[in-house]
């Protein structure tokens, strides 16, 4: 027997579930088909960071939609999302200084609480920070960083409180079509029969579009993170920070622990097959080395631990969003490592292009898949040439 839906999501991570979620406030039929369990990819290795700071516009208004859901869970979603406002810095060097101070205020036309600070002002907020002068920083005093899986599976208890039907352990192994449209697909665990199916597959998003003889540019991204135990010399909790200069990110876990990313030395290619479990060799010497540049204070702390995740990555390290292929096929995958943040507003956004032929509350329009046959590789105005390295 084929069970019957209005869409079928392919992957339960927090782009899969927050989409259901979305498509079932609606009143749409889903079903969420998952290879493995509920947030077992790159959502649960994600870092979590809530942050509006984005050198691309379209990409902040995203962040900002869906801060909005995050800073009121409880009463949009129901139960919690381990959001946590520690304030957020985003730390440049004093030659980009006049790009970040453009993007802040672009960012406060949005509405966004962000200011640009400088030197001083960035030792004041965070005094365990060693600070070169000249340096400068936007700041968010309400951002701070949420529980990705809790966000994920928050998301998806309410879903199926509303009807959705999330099958896991399901592998899809064909995307049926007929006259150029979608009409199901089929799985290791039985078959579903829909006019619509979303990828939202993560690191396996290609493998899923290539189903539906779909050529997608997403790459599987192994990306390493560790935990280290703060001395009583460094505070925590403590605004998160992305440090340029130093190509790292960090952020407080809990009251006790440090969360380390380097954004340099990340793999690319490869089968997200592989085994998360373990970071890269070395990787413990160099978060060490790295993050006390910065916190010399973490240099009495201890090593907790480490492990590896994988995301899907696009040539200009943005999000594709929208219908690509056969009529009914959507895409919501490579998000190369920054889609937590985004995610409620993207879900929403794509529910009512799916549901109304366009997106009303957010633009999606330019992480269309077209962009990279054309040409049109998303880059921000005023950029600081970051990006995972």
């Amino acid at each position: 027997m084929v069970e019957t839906a209005d869409v079928v999501v392919v992957g339960a991570g927090v782009q899969g579930a927050s989409l259901a979620f979305h498509l079932a406030c609606r009143g749409a039929r889903v079903v969420v088909v998952e290879r493995s369990t509920a947030a077992s990819g790159a959502t649960g290795r994600s870092s979590g960071l809530v942050r509006m700071h984005d050198a691309l516009l379209a990409q902040s208004r995203l962040a900002w939609a869906s801060f909005q859901w995050f800073r009121a869970w409880p009463e949009r979603v129901g139960g919690e999302c381990g959001f946590v406002e520690t304030g957020f810095l985003w730390i440049e060097p004093a030659d980009v200084a006049e790009r970040l101070r453009a993007n802040v205020a672009a960012h406060r036309q949005l509405g966004v609480d962000a200011s640009f600070v400088e030197a001083d002002e960035i030792r004041r907020i965070l005094p365990v920070l060693a600070v070169e002068d000249g340096e400068v920083a936007a700041h968010e005093p309400a951002s701070g960083y949420a529980d990705p899986t809790a966000t994920a599976t928050g998301f998806l208890a309410a879903a199926r409180a509303m009807g959705t039907r999330l099958v896991q352990g399901s592998e899809v192994t064909a995307i049926d079509a007929a006259g150029g449209a979608v009409t199901g697909v089929a799985t290791t665990r039985g078959s579903f029969a829909a006019p619509v199916v979303v990828v939202a597959a993560g690191a396996w998003s290609a493998r899923v579009a290539q189903l539906a003889d779909l050529e997608i540019p997403v790459r599987t991204w192994r990306h390493d993170t560790a935990f280290l135990g703060a001395p009583p010399a460094v505070p925590v909790p403590f605004p998160v920070v992305i440090d340029d200069r130093n190509s790292m990110y960090l952020r407080p876990e809990g009251s006790s622990l440090v969360l380390v990313g380097l954004e340099d030395g990340c793999e690319i290619g490869g089968s997200p097959d592989r085994d998360t479990a373990a970071s890269a060799p070395g990787f413990d010497r160099r978060v060490a080395e790295r993050v006390v540049r910065r916190i010399p204070g973490l240099a009495d702390g201890t090593f907790h631990s480490a492990h590896s995740g994988q995301d899907g990555i696009t040539p200009d390290q943005r999000p594709i969003i929208g219908q690509a292929g056969p009529d009914g096929l959507y895409l919501d995958c490579g998000h190369s490592g920054t889609g937590f943040k985004t995610s409620p507003a993207v879900g929403l956004g794509l529910s009512e292009l799916i549901l109304d032929g366009a997106a009303s509350t957010v633009d999606l329009s330019p992480f269309a898949l077209r962009r990279f046959a054309e040409g049109r590789l998303l880059t921000a105005d005023q950029t600081y040439g970051t990006g995972w390295r």
